[in-house]
């Protein structure tokens, strides 16, 4: 009777949290600035109101900490082994972002397997936090640790800029998680351009090609322009947001923010493993009772 008790308070205490929007944010090709976007896009969420935590998935060579500044005692690699639970390792970052903090450097970190990614996803399960927004910045490339992970989000954004490396390697992420990973939907964010309309005309370039070969829809969701302030920023240690508010490129994140205003908020499990699946599946058994 204790056990049912605590399910089923466990089940109520779920029922009351919101479903997480959680973003995944890759690029395929290292140096685009794709770290510098999941935290500024974290940073510009946390100030429109929402709570927010940013997970740094790029977990054997780890750098979150390093552009905040921060200094982890302790990170997933302890929790992968069991020293600590995922609670213990949160740490504060820019106003009202909490940071998830990996490891750098432990090359076991770096080749997880399936399992050991699986058990980093279903950890978010267990936590009773209540917030709005998960942002994980993946690491290049395409490995397991990138795929799965994107197709445990619910958004995927893939960071581009405009030199033909970029483009190929962001073409050739979005069909693997298209093709292997049955991901429906991806969002570009051209990185470091010189104008919006260089920005979409690089999206284009990426739709052309995916719009003909691959199941999946491609959306534009926004760019980041070249700007020194975000040197600055970087150099400071500090999102570019709350170092220099009123540059173009912290315009740029505040128009990236408001657009995922526009985003779907998860409201069911989707059939896989997926982070927060616990609330997932509380939302498609509250969606099943509203309809019978």
């Amino acid at each position: 009777m204790l056990e049912e008790g605590g399910q089923a308070a466990g089940l109520r205490n779920l029922r009351r949290q919101r479903p997480v929007q959680v973003v995944a944010v890759a690029s395929g090709k290292g140096g685009v600035g794709k770290t510098n976007v999941s935290v500024n896009l974290a940073t510009a969420r946390a100030l429109s109101g929402k709570k927010v935590w940013l997970l740094d998935a790029d977990l054997g060579l780890a750098n979150i900490d390093v552009l905040l500044g921060l200094n982890p005692r302790q990170n997933l690699s302890h929790v992968l082994s069991g020293e600590c639970e995922l609670g213990d390792i949160v740490l504060p970052g820019p106003p009202g972002v909490r940071i998830i903090p990996a490891a750098s450097g432990v090359q076991h970190m770096a080749s997880l397997s399936a399992t050991e990614c699986g058990g980093v996803i279903h950890a978010f399960s267990e936590l009773g936090e209540d917030l709005d927004m998960l942002v994980v910045d993946t690491a290049a490339g395409i490995n397991t640790s990138v795929t799965m992970f994107a197709r445990a989000a619910h958004e995927v954004l893939v960071v581009v800029c405009d030199e033909p490396a970029s483009i190929t390697d962001a073409y050739a992420l979005i069909k693997v998680l298209s093709r292997d990973y049955g991901v429906q939907r991806a969002r570009v964010v051209a990185n470091m351009v010189r104008s919006e309309a260089e920005g979409r005309a690089l999206y284009r370039k990426i739709a052309r090609v995916s719009d003909r070969y691959l199941d999946l829809t491609l959306h534009y969701a926004g760019c980041v322009p070249h700007d020194e302030f975000l040197r600055r920023a970087l150099q400071q240690q500090e999102p570019v947001m709350t170092a220099f508010p009123s540059s173009r490129a912290a315009s740029a994140f505040k128009k990236l923010s408001e657009h995922a205003d526009t985003w779907d908020v998860p409201t069911g499990a989707r059939g896989h493993l997926e982070f927060f699946f616990e609330r997932a599946l509380v939302g498609t058994e509250s969606s099943r009772g509203v309809a019978s």
